[in-house]
């Protein structure tokens, strides 16, 4: 079974996996179970893992919008970085050191302000944002718990990777949205940040493979 945490909100926030639930109008979830948490909270994430005892804990929760770091810097810093923190920290308060694999989304980010192309693991991290600083963080927790602890812990460095459940503030989602109400009459024009800006591309599928 499959167990996931999702944040507390006023309107469905779960938009993105509506597919994978029993009946997805009536939100009956089947084999995936959710709990409510976060990662500020480090007291529910101790609670939830202790309730499920899980074999493999994958953290993909992130503020990850890179712009959007800059305006929420401090929130950026403690769910990406002190978050993933906390979720180590609980695996070892639960006891679960020896039995759990820990999986950490990381980012290209890290690496910034490129030293070298094409980046690979030994090219230096560089990061130009407070998202790639507090996944840095990140990167580093996760080789002191595993170098301190024997955890089975590992940080995939995953660049762009596309799906179409993509965020509609992500650079892709919002030029094709944007099109569309173009040629549907609904949009005059729309802005872009910083176009001289160059990134890989992948395919969440093949990410996962």
């Amino acid at each position: 079974q499959v167990h996931g945490i999702v944040r507390r909100s006023s309107s469905f926030n779960t938009g993105r996996i509506e597919h994978l639930y029993k009946n997805p109008q009536a939100h009956i979830e089947g084999n995936m179970k959710l709990h409510y948490g976060d990662l500020t909270d480090s007291t529910c994430l101790v609670k939830i893992i202790n309730e499920v005892k899980p074999t493999e804990i994958y953290n993909l929760g992130a503020q990850s919008h890179v712009k959007i770091s800059f305006d929420l810097a401090e929130y950026t810093a403690d769910v990406d970085g002190v978050g993933t923190l906390r979720l180590l920290d609980a695996i070892k308060t639960c006891g679960l050191i020896s039995s759990v694999k820990f999986y950490q989304a990381s980012t290209s980010e890290l690496f910034g302000k490129v030293q070298e192309i094409p980046q690979k693991e030994t090219t230096p991290f560089y990061p130009r944002s407070p998202y790639g600083a507090a996944k840095l963080y990140a990167y580093w927790i996760v080789v002191n718990f595993r170098e301190a602890y024997n955890l089975f812990a590992v940080n995939g460095i995953l660049f762009n990777h596309e799906s179409p459940r993509r965020g509609a503030n992500f650079v892709t989602r919002k030029i094709s949205r944007s099109v569309a109400k173009i040629h549907l009459g609904q949009l005059d024009c729309f802005s872009l940040g910083n176009l001289d800006a160059k990134r890989d591309w992948g395919h969440a599928r093949d990410y996962v493979e």
